[in-house]
């Protein structure tokens, strides 16, 4: 039992001590009630002693000539096991070290009198599993691995008092780069354009006494940058209203399924029912497309665009000889069905020209993040500024214009300038 608790309560002295002797009222820190790494070392610690204790008999340990002429294995051994045992205690002592630097860094203190806490419990947790009896290698990882399940099976039920502390983990927590805040909208955006936490808007702007055009832009997100979404705006003339809302996931075809939701209910036995705009108006005559410059294969809209209520559907490609047709050519396709006026239309549309991953840029994650920038940026201010024009030339069609996603499938660093799962959506008309 002593080989067992002394370790842990040896751990725990190197864990406790220093936080209660940087204690503050009112503070916020959760805190394991002994350190793993420190239990691990010191078992091991006991574990290396033993082996180098049993390396040589003790009448020779200590006279030189009786070292030497010991079987040559002897001395490799006890050199070895010496050289570990170094390590392990100075490990030992540079993982305590750095737990104190972890406490410290949370209150913005200077290390002053502190430094010698780690060189104080250290040296008494040594000296306490000093003299106890070593389990066997197996014997240790067991423990070790036993003691993590209880620490992550208790940390379920009480998340506030974990059992154990990890001083390494918190120190590359603490000293890793801090990713930039792209999950809440900043208040400068609030103030300019409404934000809504809604992932289906379409339903709110729709009209259905005219022509309805539904114009899904890939990778069209909200960038950090302000500015830059004002420029992307200026290729509108005058929207009637421009918002800022959330979506579920990052999946164009999520997007393309929540932004034609009407209504979606769900009963008592849990079934669920919804109902699309384009089998609503469909069912008040008017003729619903849904248009797409690729392939039907692709995100496998040939099995549910049908589905959602399209009397029609276009795709560019047709066959694997096929070309994907780009934007402007699906713009065109579009003023056709509306130059069509002895009915009315409701259109949706997913561009093509802003996926990723562009082309000439086959590395996805390690082109350069600003060539990648500025050809994303050429081939979104392009589309918007057809979508601009095609609304001017239908005055009398309502255009609603959001993004499916943020763009993904790129460099990091160029992903970074967008907010997460935040799109914008536009209405012209």
């Amino acid at each position: 039992m002593q080989r067992l608790l002394y370790p842990l309560i040896a751990s725990a002295l190197i864990t406790i001590v220093s936080f209660l002797l940087t204690f503050e009222k009112g503070q916020n820190i959760v805190r394991g009630l002994f350190g793993y790494e420190f239990f691990a070392l010191l078992l091991f610690i006991v574990f290396i002693k033993e082996k180098l204790l049993r390396t040589i008999p003790s009448s020779r340990l200590f006279s030189p000539r009786g070292f030497l002429k010991s079987p040559k294995q002897i001395p490799a051994r006890f050199i070895t096991y010496s050289g570990l045992l170094i390590l392990l205690i100075a490990a030992l002592f540079t993982i305590a070290w750095t737990d104190l630097q972890n406490q410290l860094a949370f209150k913005n203190w200077k290390t002053s009198w502190y430094g010698i806490l780690p060189f104080a419990t250290c040296s008494l947790a040594i000296a306490m599993v000093w003299k106890i009896k070593s389990f066997q290698f197996n014997t240790i990882s067991f423990i070790l691995f036993v003691t993590l399940f209880v620490h992550l099976a208790a940390l379920n039920y009480y998340p506030a008092q974990p059992l154990v502390q990890f001083p390494t983990i918190d120190y590359l927590e603490r000293t890793a780069p801090k990713p930039v805040q792209r999950t809440n909208i900043s208040d400068e955006f609030k103030e300019e354009w409404a934000v809504t936490d809604s992932v289906s808007i379409t339903k709110n702007y729709v009209d259905t006494t005219r022509n309805n055009v539904i114009i899904l832009v890939e990778s069209w997100g909200i960038p950090l940058d302000i500015k830059r979404f004002e420029k992307q705006l200026k290729t509108f003339n005058a929207p009637i209203f421009v918002g800022i809302h959330n979506r579920m996931y990052s999946r164009t075809r999520t997007a393309e399924r929540e932004d034609l939701i009407q209504t979606f209910t769900r009963d008592s036995t849990g079934h669920r029912d919804t109902t699309f705009l384009p089998q609503t108006f469909a069912n008040i005559g008017y003729k619903t497309t849904f248009l797409f410059g690729g392939d039907s294969m692709e995100q496998w809209r040939h099995k549910y665009i049908a589905n959602i209520g399209f009397n029609d559907s276009f795709y560019g490609k047709k066959s694997k000889s096929d070309l994907i047709l780009n934007d402007a050519q699906m713009i065109a396709k579009i003023d056709n069905i509306l130059a069509d006026t002895t009915q009315k239309h409701f259109i949706a549309w997913t561009t093509h020209d802003t996926k990723f991953p562009l082309p000439g840029f086959s590395d996805i994650y390690n082109n350069n993040a600003e060539a990648i920038d500025s050809a994303y940026t050429e081939r979104l201010i392009k589309t918007l500024s057809q979508i601009a024009v095609l609304a001017q030339k239908h005055p009398e069609t309502r255009f609603i214009v959001q993004g499916d996603h943020n763009p993904i499938l790129s460099p990091i660093k160029f992903q970074e300038r967008f907010y997460k799962r935040w799109v914008p959506f536009v209405i012209l008309n």
